[in-house]
């Protein structure tokens, strides 16, 4: 929680649900953290989400929009 509140970083958190939240993270968010619960993902998951994780594109366009706006609320 607290890497979110530095400019610039978009942190986003895997527990071993659902494989979408990952995709979107990146996809919507362009997170640049990924943080994943260790205690609820074995090695051989935790290899796969983080593969997902970066081959995912950013969307951007109305993403890019709230990600700026976010941006400067930190200043």
């Amino acid at each position: 929680m607290a890497a979110n509140r530095v400019k610039g970083v978009r942190a986003a958190v895997y527990y071993g649900e659902m494989e979408e939240i990952v995709r979107l993270s990146r996809k919507h968010n362009n997170a640049n953290i990924l943080s994943l619960g260790a205690r609820f993902l074995t090695f051989s998951k935790a290899f796969h989400i983080i593969d997902l994780w970066l081959k995912e594109p950013f969307e951007g366009g109305r993403h890019q929009n709230r990600i700026q706006k976010l941006d400067c609320e930190k200043d």
